[in-house]
């Protein structure tokens, strides 16, 4: 059995309510769904389609945090 990794998933809400979610440590790994339940399942899936394809690099990022910044 596979010992399980843990990613990073980022999750945005687009201007027509649409979620996004992107795994910054996997290079175009993206999804997206109308509810974040759809989300999270289709999240799992890309990240598992991702890791199959054997060129892809996995970069070692941790997130440290995220801010909002009014300009």
């Amino acid at each position: 059995m596979k010992a399980k990794r843990n990613f990073t998933v980022i999750i945005e809400r687009d201007e027509d309510g649409v979620y996004v979610a992107t795994v910054p440590s996997l290079q175009g790994c993206h999804t997206q769904a109308k509810n974040l339940d759809t989300l999270m399942k289709r999240v799992r899936e890309v990240i598992e389609l991702c890791l199959e394809d054997e060129d892809l690099e996995i970069e070692g990022l941790e997130l440290v945090g995220i801010q909002q910044v009014s300009v």
